[in-house]
């Protein structure tokens, strides 16, 4: 089999590829259709019979193989190199930053022979290819994990808090974690209830498009994360992102008030029943309140990194068989998370299930799917009825924060009433008293 067959040609675009002597990562124009492209072969994927290149902006583009479509080799193909420039000096007087690593877009390059985004850049890369942060802090590195974040477990939350505990105890200004955007929420918040009484702010930070597209958002959110995490009054957990799609500002939301709420946005992450604490522009740092724990390099930070993982999040949907909760009591699971419906349901159906799951000592929880807004249990039957099996209300957590809260509550104490009542306590700003009105664009738009 030739190279190219191995990477996917076949048919009429095995062919013109031949016919040319075109190989992978050759330089190539392709007139179809009138119109001419330049780029890079690249391997293709799946059915079809597109040519894949990459052109000079970073992007990709498929040209069927039609009959028509002239292909002419214009550059022996050398694919481009990922090469780390020096290391900028370090200004003894800036703030001392700890940029910790853990895979993810804003770690990631695109292979040019093969088109894909991969981790392939360590914590002292992303220093290196933003000279800008010279400016801002004095950086050590260290890759933790090379892994995207959808492969993160809670094993990997007591490692990186171990780690980040470590790091703060040294005398470090600051922590900030590059880590990739699908589940850095729930990192976010595992991080909160992890490290309390934090001395500095342990900021997480990612990105929608990988650092060599011309749209990249890595290097906006790193600069605005180290200058929060070296110079923000607050010491608490934060998550920094673009604030709306253009590169003007970074919001810095709270780590249990941040849901990611866009597939492909910069913007991506909002703040969930609460304001973003902090922005970032012009390498300012502005407040958003006066409500958030002082940075204060005294103060002890308390290590509690464990997390139980016989934890269930379960959606409630309807005609959802309650032998679903079943299933995970008999697996010797200690809590359940439901995510109920408006201000905290879930079908009738399912109470005999959820009563069995409470007699055996699993602990039972509900937050509203509604993202925004609180429960409220006692306004109809339904909630009232669920309190009375003795179903434990969640206020105005949503449930992504809610369920890291309960496999962290799950972590510290097997004892049914003290986790309903650490549940309900507000420790970490996760619980707001009071639920005030938002401007809510709910399409993806800014807030």
């Amino acid at each position: 089999m030739s190279e190219l067959e191995a990477s996917g040609y076949k048919g009429h675009a095995l062919q013109l590829l031949k016919a040319t002597d075109c190989g992978i990562g050759d330089i190539l124009k392709i007139i179809s259709k009138g119109k001419s492209y330049e780029g890079i072969l690249i391997p293709r994927s799946g059915a079809g019979s597109a040519i894949i290149i990459k052109m000079k902006n970073g992007y990709n583009i498929g040209i069927e193989a039609t009959v028509d479509v002239k292909i002419e080799k214009i550059g022996k193909g050398i694919a481009p190199q990922f090469e780390v420039p020096p290391l900028p000096k370090q200004n003894p007087a800036l703030p001392h930053i700890f940029i910790v690593s853990t895979g993810g877009t804003i770690a990631s390059r695109v292979d040019y022979r093969t088109g894909a985004v991969r981790t392939a850049m360590s914590a002292s890369d992303l220093y290196g290819v933003v000279p800008e942060l010279a400016d801002v802090a004095r950086i050590d590195t260290e890759i933790i994990f090379s892994i995207y974040s959808e492969n993160l477990t809670p094993q990997n939350w007591t490692e990186l808090a171990t780690k980040v505990a470590e790091r703060i105890e040294a005398g470090i200004d600051g922590v900030v974690i590059a880590h990739g955007t699908d589940t850095m929420g729930y990192t976010s918040a595992a991080l909160s209830f992890a490290l309390q009484n934090l001395p500095v702010p342990v900021i997480l930070v990612g990105a929608q498009r990988s650092s060599d597209r011309p749209s990249s958002d890595a290097a906006t959110n790193l600069i605005g994360a180290v200058k929060a995490a070296g110079e923000a009054p607050f010491a608490e957990v934060g998550l920094a992102m673009h604030e709306t799609s253009s590169d003007i500002a970074i919001a810095i939301h709270r780590g249990t008030k941040v849901r990611k709420c866009h597939t492909s946005r910069r913007d991506t992450f909002k703040s969930i029943n609460a304001s973003p604490i902090a922005r970032v522009q012009n390498l300012k740092v502005t407040m958003n309140t006066n409500s958030y724990q002082k940075r204060d390099s005294k103060r002890k930070l308390v290590l509690k990194p464990i997390f139980c993982d016989k934890v269930a999040l379960i959606k409630f949907y309807p005609g959802l068989d309650p032998a679903v909760i079943d299933f995970y009591v008999e697996k010797g699971f200690k809590g359940i998370l439901l995510e109920g419906t408006g201000l905290g349901h879930v079908s009738k159906f399912c109470f005999d299930a959820i009563k069995r799951a409470i007699e055996k000592g699993v602990v039972v929880a509900l937050a509203s799917q509604c993202i925004w807004g609180r429960v409220d249990m006692n306004v109809y039957n339904t909630g009232r009825d669920l309190l009375s099996l003795g179903v434990i209300p969640l206020e105005d957590m949503f449930p992504e924060t809610s369920f890291v809260k309960l496999m962290w509550v799950l972590g510290q104490t097997n004892d049914s009433k003290e986790v309903a009542t650490i549940m309900q306590t507000n420790l970490v700003g996760e619980i707001s008293t009071r639920t005030l009105p938002q401007n809510l664009n709910v399409d993806g738009g800014s807030q």
